[in-house]
């Protein structure tokens, strides 16, 4: 082979060499800007979701005479941001927020909220510990635990749902409007929501506590169980 066709040779091999390093540049550029654009689109679609329920349901509560307090956000952006929250997922598909609500009637404005109030974390704290107990449902069989201690475990998660209430700590609150009932009493409708993650995390301290206080399972037992 002669230096000429030799020289050739390496000037297509370092022309290649550009190239694919234009290429993987250039797909590195394009793939973040799809992936915005995705994620922008996706926004737009969940914004527009949102309004249209919320318009719907505010229809509904000012129809049934109900009002937003002074110095509150108007009830249908309230709604708008409660459903927001309500849509959101997380990377593995499930919802990133846990949603409750409360109604009470008072003889006051203040105190039809705060009964609102514990309600909605009383449905908080229920549905985590609900959806914390099918999980360790599952791992109960895995770790083929006796009878006996598998119904204290079961029973133990059951009863949780009050300390986790307690141990719930800043909620997230959403939506809150108010009604007269007659001439005395006050109807409030409250709507919370509490981080998923932070409400997993809180109630598999809360439950394993208990579970350590009042059952004989052994810790590796309780770590495979609490897995999860």
């Amino acid at each position: 082979m002669n230096l000429k066709m030799k020289n050739n040779q390496n000037l297509v091999s370092m022309k290649n060499i550009i190239i694919a390093i234009i290429m993987v540049f250039a797909t590195s550029l394009i793939l973040p800007a799809t992936a915005q654009t995705n994620e922008k689109e996706a926004g737009k679609a969940l914004n527009k979701k949102a309004m249209k329920k919320a318009r719907k349901e505010a229809k509904k509560y000012k129809k049934a005479g109900f009002y937003v307090p002074p110095g509150a956000l108007p009830m249908d952006i309230q709604l708008e941001n409660s459903w927001k929250k309500q849509m959101l997922i997380d990377d593995e598909g499930f919802p990133k927020f846990i949603v409750a609500t409360g109604n009470s009637v008072a003889e006051s404005q203040t105190a039809a909220k705060i009964q609102a109030t514990e309600t909605a974390k009383l449905e908080l704290a229920g549905t985590i510990a609900t959806n914390v107990a099918a999980l360790i449902e599952n791992n109960i069989a895995n770790q083929q635990l006796n009878l006996e201690d598998a119904a204290s475990v079961t029973k133990t998660v059951a009863a949780s749902k009050n300390i986790i209430a307690q141990e719930l700590g800043r909620v997230l609150p959403l939506f809150e409007v108010y009604k007269r009932i007659g001439k005395e009493n006050i109807e409030c409708d409250i709507r919370l929501a509490y981080d998923s993650k932070t409400a997993y995390d809180m109630a598999k301290k809360v439950i394993r506590q208990s579970l350590e206080e009042q059952t004989e399972i052994m810790q590796e037992k309780l770590d495979k169980l609490m897995d999860f």
